[in-house]
């Protein structure tokens, strides 16, 4: 095989494994309760592009998504391959997130239970008050303005302007926006989102105050988080994605057709 042909085959392949990973995502995400019906988006800019990213078509639920069904749209909102329709709300919140955002090569927007409640208060911030929720320390933008839905692009890139170049955006009365440079960086960052939520809503119905950590202890905690990233050679969120994955092969393997 000569240097272009071997060329074609590694991008088919990049290609290939991004679908895969994308589809698991749909399947992980409904898997932990993440997904509301059909709605809801999570998208990945095609590898070795910067204007075209990965899309299911609408209609889909999100427990039957495989990796061969993913339409790629062009940032001017034309499909590129794929058969199926593009929802509007999904285009407009999504190509500004990838276009705008330095960590939006993966777009996760869910409307996920516990982080959707925290938006929904006059104080949605998440506290440092459990070790899980350190892990977001400094990383999570705050919107409280609603405007109904995204109609039109100028929505998407308010919305873009406001997640700036954090990992989280907290949507006020709406949900959450998780960006990442990876798809096990972005659905890790989803996930514990979800579970420091979950936990900070459950201790603040005991109606007792949170304990909230002291800042030091937050920032030495912080940073050692990131002294700990890689484990064995590999980094965490790529060994819990590929743990993740490995559940689904044996639960819904259809996921990587």
């Amino acid at each position: 095989m000569n240097a272009s042909l071997k060329s074609v085959q590694a991008s088919a392949d990049t290609e290939s494994a991004a679908r895969v990973q994308l589809a698991a995502c749909y399947r992980l995400a409904e898997r932990f309760g993440l997904n509301e019906g059909i709605d809801n988006h999570l998208t990945l800019l095609v590898p070795g592009y910067s204007d075209r990213f990965f899309l299911p078509p609408f209609g889909m639920h999100w427990s039957e998504v495989r990796a061969s069904d993913f339409l790629v749209v062009d940032f001017d909102g034309r499909v590129l391959s794929g058969k199926g329709v593009v929802e509007d709300t999904a285009f407009y919140i999504h190509q500004p997130a990838h276009r705008l955002s330095p960590q939006g090569r993966c777009v996760l927007h869910t409307h996920m239970p516990y982080a959707t409640a925290l938006c929904m208060l006059q104080n949605p911030r998440l506290e440092m008050a459990v070790q899980t929720a350190l892990g977001f320390y400094n990383d999570v933008a705050y919107d409280a303005t609603y405007n109904g839905l995204a109609f039109d692009v100028t929505e998407g890139e308010r919305l873009a302007r406001a997640l700036g170049d954090k990992s989280v955006l907290m949507m006020g009365n709406h949900g959450v926006l998780v960006v990442g440079k990876t798809i096990p960086i972005a659905f890790e960052r989803l996930y514990f989102l979800e579970r420091a939520a979950q936990a900070q809503i459950l201790a603040l119905s005991t109606g007792r105050p949170l304990q909230v950590i002291p800042e030091d202890v937050v920032k030495m905690t912080v940073a050692q988080f990131g002294a700990g990233g890689i484990v064995g050679g590999k980094d965490r969120a790529d060994l819990h994605f590929e743990a993740l994955m490995r559940v689904l092969d044996r639960a819904q393997s259809d996921y990587a057709s």
